[in-house]
């Protein structure tokens, strides 16, 4: 069984998808772009205010199940520029600072609305 969920603290689905799914135990979270869900806008700026808006997104749509960043157990990050990884990372970690998550971390050929990063990850419910 799933189960659909959604906040108004992380941007929209702008398709046919879901902000996540929930079932057996996990939480599936669709990939999240740097758009701030109270303007609709997307925050540029370079890719620290980006990886900090697609992690506070994730935040939201964990927070809304009850769970964190130690809950998360798969991510998967999406870049434009490899260049870019130390400091998308170094953000990251700041997130993840206890046992991080397995982990992949691709350069991409486009991203949504010409975004520099999107992030991806699957929580289980018990640590």
């Amino acid at each position: 069984m799933k189960t659909v969920v959604n906040t108004d603290f992380a941007p929209q689905a702008i398709g046919p998808y879901s902000q996540a799914i929930k079932a057996n135990g996990f939480l599936f979270v669709s990939g999240q772009i740097p758009l701030d869900p109270m303007t609709g806008q997307i925050v540029y700026g370079g890719i620290e205010s980006q990886t900090y808006q697609v992690l506070n997104n994730l935040k939201a749509i964990l927070e809304k199940e009850g769970l964190g960043f130690d809950n998360v157990v798969k991510t998967g990050v999406f870049l434009k520029d490899m260049e870019d990884f130390a400091a998308m990372n170094k953000i990251y970690a700041e997130y993840f600072k206890n046992e991080p998550p397995a982990r992949a971390c691709v350069q991409v050929a486009r991203l949504p609305r010409d975004v520099s990063v999107e992030i991806e990850l699957i929580a289980v419910y018990e640590k």
